[in-house]
């Protein structure tokens, strides 16, 4: 398994219509071997996210 470099944790609450431009900013950036944590504070915007492993 891959040493981490970064972690990023990014919170979440009704955020349906940004979060995909969120993540994909993200997945983008220069730095390699990064975890990405999405916590859910309860939304009540319909959207769940699952765990992707990239």
């Amino acid at each position: 398994m891959n040493k981490i470099d970064v972690s990023i944790v990014v919170p979440l609450y009704n955020k349906e219509n940004e979060i995909r431009r969120c993540l994909n900013s993200l997945i983008e950036q220069s730095v390699s071997n990064i975890e990405i944590i999405v916590v859910d504070d309860g939304s009540k915007d319909g959207r769940r996210i699952r765990s992707v492993l990239l």
